[in-house]
């Protein structure tokens, strides 16, 4: 068991709360304690003010089933949350009064948190692939690399198809520019042409990008 925090603010009545799991309220005149498990109380408290971090004096309540409860004093909104053994959470701090939420906090960010995890699972992480060319390619070998720029785009995956140039056939530059003419003509059904066949150093560049299937 982790150590007890206590925290101590002024209050304007004495009330005494308690909970099922091991939350003391403790109110006077002068002082306002709160015992509290670290372990349950600050881990999920990071994007929400929880419980006795609220310091408004009162607060529009939300009930457990989205009911509308109305403005209440702090301490009737904190036993109230108490009772029903489940968490008093600000969910608009900026309003007058704030509204809170009487919930399970740590079954909200664990629902959360598996929505996030499901949403990051189906998102599609688009990989640039890369295809080169040669200038004098035969035949045979670009249906090869034509294979592969259409079994690239299928996958979802953009494609840099690139022409390289050695020596003296920099200067024939215009042979690069039909072979990605040709090349996205005959995958204009899968892609669009992302970028226009551009002459960068000793090679010239085009970026294919799949089309997107409503």
């Amino acid at each position: 068991m982790r150590p007890i925090e206590h925290e101590a603010r002024s209050s304007d009545d004495g009330v005494a709360l308690t909970n099922g799991y091991g939350m003391r309220v403790l109110t006077g005149p002068h002082f306002y304690c709160v015992e509290t498990n670290i372990w349950r109380w600050h881990v999920i408290s990071r994007e929400h003010q929880i419980n006795d971090e609220i310091r408004a004096r009162e607060v529009r309540i939300v009930g457990p089933e989205g009911e509308q409860i109305g403005i209440k004093p702090i301490r009737e909104a904190l036993q109230m949350a108490i009772d029903a053994s489940m968490d008093l959470v600000n969910v608009a701090p900026q309003a007058k009064p704030p509204v809170c939420r009487i919930m399970d906090y740590g079954k909200f960010r664990y629902e959360q948190q598996k929505k996030e995890k499901e949403a990051r699972k189906n998102q599609k992480i688009v990989d640039l692939k890369e295809v080169w060319f040669r200038s004098n390619i035969e035949e045979n070998d670009y249906q090869t690399k034509l294979r592969n720029v259409v079994k690239f785009l299928k996958e979802g995956d953009k494609v840099k198809c690139s022409v390289r140039f050695r020596g003296r056939e920099i200067a024939h530059a215009a042979i690069g520019q039909r072979i990605l003419d040709r090349l996205s003509k005959e995958v204009a059904e899968l892609c669009s042409v992302e970028r226009v066949p551009k002459l960068e150093g000793r090679s010239m560049i085009m970026i294919l990008a799949p089309k997107t299937t409503s």
